[in-house]
């Protein structure tokens, strides 16, 4: 990923953007070359990362995917995570309209995690990482009271969970682009951010509003 000066690098910032947009698309390279599967993915951070930037991510995929068959534990993989991105007019600056040196853009947040597969096809696993990753989108969707396994019967569940298979990605590394126009005067940037508001985007504006100024 080309970075430039819009990289962001914070360890916080990157998990925030995880937890808060956690379907991932998990790209590996197998027998016909390289594919993407998308699953909602769980962040650990590792208890001896002292940037915590390094930790695993957690998922699991259906046991008809040919993906926990076709990988070998070690293999290499990326899981690309997308936040808020918005088109931005060269119309909505107001330098445009007094220099005319301005043209289109895009502005996004993306973290791509890099690490090495491994797959986990034990019931304790999976188990484990359902009731982790449901806790925690149930708390996020702010249900009352929550979801939980123990909702349906033991064999209904017991039967789910056969049809599935766990995936842990051993994150080695973080990178981050959070590009939000901090090339741009403050004028043009909280023009944009009004604009972007106006039109329903509040979570690309809110984004552009806390980018630090670079």
């Amino acid at each position: 990923m080309y970075l430039s000066h819009f990289d962001e690098s914070r360890p916080e910032e990157l998990r925030r953007l995880i937890a808060e947009y956690p379907l991932g698309a998990l790209v590996l390279r197998g027998p016909a070359g390289f594919d993407a599967n998308h699953l909602p993915f769980l962040f650990e951070p590792a208890a001896d990362a002292d940037d915590g930037a390094r930790g695993r991510l957690l998922a699991h995929v259906a046991r008809a995917n040919p993906l926990w068959r076709e990988a070998t534990d070690g293999d290499e993989a990326l899981v690309i995570f997308r936040g808020p991105d918005a088109y931005v007019s060269p119309n909505w600056y107001p330098t445009k309209h007094e220099r005319h040196r301005s043209v289109p853009t895009w502005n996004y947040q993306v973290v791509h995690a890099h690490g090495t597969i491994r797959i986990h096809d034990d019931e304790r696993f999976v188990r484990g990482v359902v009731a982790r990753l449901t806790r925690e989108h149930e708390t996020r969707a702010g249900q009352e009271p929550p979801w939980k396994m123990t909702d349906s019967s033991r064999d209904y569940i017991g039967q789910q969970l056969r049809a599935i298979v766990g995936i842990e990605l051993v994150v080695e590394r973080l990178a981050g682009k959070f590009k939000l126009g901090q090339n741009r005067e403050e004028r043009d940037r909280v023009s944009v951010a009004n604009e972007l508001e106006r039109r329903g985007d509040v979570k690309a504006a809110t984004a552009m509003r806390g980018a630090p100024n670079r």
